[in-house]
């Protein structure tokens, strides 16, 4: 199983991919912060480990083990994002809460959460209902 910093870095290579079509040590380097140093270290660990291949000045493609990882790391992010804004966490704290919390939570909350959004977004008077429990709660 990769660490949080492999899965990190596995998520952003392939978001890029999918949006660009190629994902370059520079671009990695940027979206995560970091310096191309580490990316570099990083990156071949991963190749090691056959989440991607790796060629120095060639660039780098996701193995099917690295995309079937990369495309459920995507999908955990999202269904977070989509979690936290249905329970009317505010849109500035939304990116950074689900930095903090998606690499700590295990696969079956992940599944549990996903029922949960299942279950609001089948009837939007659950949401309604939640809404209004909250605004009381602020009230008092």
């Amino acid at each position: 199983m990769p660490t949080p910093s492999m899965e990190d870095y596995i998520e952003q290579i392939y978001i890029l991919i999918e949006e660009k079509g190629y994902a370059r040590v520079s671009d990695i380097a940027e979206a995560l912060s970091v310096h191309p140093s580490s990316v570099t270290k990083m990156v071949q660990k991963l190749d090691k480990d056959e989440y991607l291949v790796y060629e120095k000045y060639r660039g780098l493609v996701l193995t099917t083990k690295g995309k079937k990882i990369g495309k459920r790391l995507v999908f955990r992010h999202d269904l977070l994002e989509q979690f936290l804004k249905i329970i009317g966490v505010k849109d500035e704290n939304i990116y950074n809460d689900v930095e903090g919390i998606e690499h700590h939570l295990s696969w079956d909350s992940i599944d549990r959460i996903g029922d949960l959004v299942q279950f609001f977004e089948e009837d939007q008077k659950r949401i309604d209902a939640l809404n209004e429990i909250q605004k009381q709660n602020e009230n008092e």
